[in-house]
């Protein structure tokens, strides 16, 4: 069952575990700049309105309602961030695991293939969640993705136009899978006393019938960023395949919004330039008790916005300037239940 609550997707599977939950929420954040160095990451700006597309069935794209789930607004050259959030269960200390598949415009995020209902070991097309506990943007090699950044659909920019040549869908397709309840059980047996739960890389802050102009967004690759995707600490067998929730989540620009719902989009973020001079925090994650997977050659060589806009003679994104962060906050993984963690003084 996937429910939308507070702007924010909820894949519940109580028939194979009753707190086998995953919340997915679609953070708004600055726009590194894309200049062919890594950046550390950008921080949440607070999660973008969520929507379900059967409310505005007289409003939207006919194909949108072929395909359910939600929508969100995104400007054109904004940039977006996902985060991953299971539940934590206190008597197994640990959040409950799930394989996760990211696409856009059908790309796997991951291996740069076509979209597919099923997982796959080699290469590994999916995430595994809690251990992977956000995604900014395409592996490209190992420790560093290229940004989401938001551009039209048709154009030629987007991930999904360099890789198949089409601008048939756009958007972002999710599926998530559950750990077998018996492997869970087996490798998470329970405890006596309660857990904590910590939580990472912090927000900073938190009709009539018409039809709706056709501005659909795909997502294109933006500026490098250090992260890695994690290799699957379990084992392919551990996940529930025959059991599955997925997702598309349709992306519009802010007329489009507007005319589907009457409701004003966001404001368009500072640049990560104003964001920086403001003495603001970046971040840096690390988890050593964790592999990364090498990437995909595939999404190697994709072309960024800048790059494919220097080629068309355009200049789609505004405000490319370089940042110099004053502040970089390191997160990592490993601390003991309760454990407090000592920052800078």
């Amino acid at each position: 069952m996937i429910e939308l609550k507070n702007d924010h997707l909820v894949f519940s599977f109580p028939e194979v575990h009753p707190k086998a939950r995953l919340r997915i929420d679609f953070q708004r954040t600055l726009r590194i700049p894309d200049d062919g160095h890594d950046h550390f990451l950008p921080p949440g700006l607070g999660s973008f309105p969520v929507r379900h597309v059967d409310d505005y069935h007289g409003r939207v794209p006919y194909g949108w309602l072929e395909h359910g789930g939600v929508m969100l607004p995104m400007h054109q050259a904004e940039a977006m961030w996902l985060n991953f959030d299971s539940a934590y269960i206190p008597e197994h200390e640990t959040s409950y695991p799930f394989a996760v598949k990211i696409a856009a415009g059908k790309i796997d995020a991951v291996t740069g293939e076509n979209w597919t209902n099923g997982l796959h070991g080699l290469p590994q097309d999916y995430m595994v969640v809690p251990e992977q506990p956000w995604l900014d943007g395409f592996c490209i090699e190992k420790g560093t993705i290229r940004q989401f950044v938001a551009m039209p659909l048709g154009d030629g920019y987007t991930a999904e136009e360099q890789i198949s040549g089409k601008a048939e869908h756009g958007g972002l397709q999710i599926i998530v899978y559950p750990m077998k309840r018996e492997v869970f059980e087996r490798r998470f047996p329970k405890v006596d006393y309660e857990g904590h739960h910590l939580m990472l890389r912090m927000s900073e802050s938190k009709c009539k019938s018409i039809a709706a102009p056709e501005a659909e967004m795909g997502l294109a690759p933006g500026g490098r960023m250090k992260q890695e995707i994690y290799e699957d600490p379990y084992g392919y067998e551990d996940w529930d395949r025959n059991t599955k929730s997925r997702c598309f989540v349709h992306l519009a620009n802010s007329i489009m919004w507007r005319a589907i719902t009457g409701e004003a989009p966001p404001t368009v973020p500072p640049t990560s330039k104003q964001y920086s001079q403001a003495g603001l925090p970046w971040y840096d994650y690390y988890n050593a008790d964790s592999a990364a997977l090498e990437g995909s050659e595939i999404l190697e060589d994709l072309k960024s916005v800048i790059q494919m806009g220097y080629e068309k003679g355009e200049y789609p994104v505004p405000e490319n300037g370089p940042a110099s962060p004053k502040r970089v906050i390191r997160l990592r993984k490993g601390l003991a239940r309760g454990q407090v963690r000592e920052g800078t003084f």
